[in-house]
């Protein structure tokens, strides 16, 4: 299969005229800032079209024209949302429902689909939520730990 690489702008152009036209779309994740539960260029989420996301949904987000981000909604305060990616320590962008390109369903991380409503995933989104003061901690421990897998793997 051959892969190439589109620019964003090019690719979520599309990327929203198939969500508005009703259409289910996979992506390929780029970035860190999902980091644990997505990592960057091996994992994909399955979007759709929907204006009404709530709290703690996973959303692709235009969130200044031309820019947009996959992450998660922290607060909902009536047409207006906050987001913050699960890796981010700070930092926190802020839109409006209209802004939602789409909300992710299900989660494909190697070779398990995961549900975006899995009975589990409240649990783990409050925990992870709650370890924000020490969460740098814990993603360098996790980043270590992805190192030392790829040395492991490299060497046989």
């Amino acid at each position: 299969m051959n892969r190439q690489l589109v620019p964003n702008d090019i690719l979520l152009e599309s990327v929203r005229e198939l969500l508005l036209e009703g259409h289910t779309v996979i992506l390929r994740v780029a970035g860190y800032s999902m980091r644990p539960l997505l990592e960057n260029r091996r994992d994909s989420v399955i979007l759709k079209s929907t204006k009404d996301c709530q709290l703690h949904d996973v959303v692709l987000a235009e969130i200044t024209p031309g820019h947009f981000v996959l992450h998660r909604v922290i607060a909902v305060d009536g047409e207006y949302l906050t987001l913050m990616g699960d890796c981010n320590l700070v930092g926190q962008e802020h839109c409006q429902r209209k802004d939602v390109l789409g909300v992710v369903t299900f989660f494909l991380r190697k070779d398990r689909k995961i549900d975006a409503k899995a009975k589990w995933m409240p649990a783990y989104i409050y925990i992870w939520l709650h370890l924000l003061p020490i969460r740098k901690g814990l993603l360098l421990i996790y980043r270590a730990k992805l190192k030392l897998t790829k040395v492991l793997s490299f060497n046989k």
